[in-house]
């Protein structure tokens, strides 16, 4: 089982680092200790917390869709040329950027500020880890 150090933890939660301290005080979230003696959080325990907490803006578009990944954000940034465009989203804390021809982004009317639903769908999504060395 992985085990996540505090700090790593609230970084993960978007919280401080007194916060998760807090959370492990008043039972929200269960304590360990490694063989250092440092308090550690059991990793299924963290994604449970990380899901139950996850919350985007509701999507706008009210259309039913096969692709389970949709962000919601904001316009911040196009960069226009003749034929293609890039668009660049932030989606909560997550900058997600999208490459499309110039057209559609002139159809869809975008621009700095819209709001706008980055729909995934792909078999190819790439998992990293750190290396053993760099692991909790």
């Amino acid at each position: 089982m992985t085990f996540i150090r505090v700090a790593e933890a609230a970084r993960f939660l978007g919280v401080s680092d007194d916060t998760v301290r807090r959370w492990l005080d008043n039972g929200t979230l269960t304590g360990h200790k490694d063989l250092r003696g440092k308090t550690v959080i059991a990793g299924t325990e963290l994604a449970a917390v990380a899901k139950a907490q996850a919350s985007l803006p509701q999507d706008p578009t009210g259309i039913g869709s096969s692709a389970r990944n949709r962000f919601v954000g904001l316009v911040t940034n196009i960069v226009l040329d003749k034929v293609m465009a890039q668009v660049e989203l932030q989606c909560g804390p997550f900058r997600v950027v999208s490459l499309m021809s110039s057209e559609a982004v002139r159809e869809l009317q975008l621009e700095p500020g819209s709001v706008a639903t980055a729909v995934v769908k792909s078999t190819n999504v790439i998992l990293e880890v750190p290396s053993a060395g760099n692991r909790s």
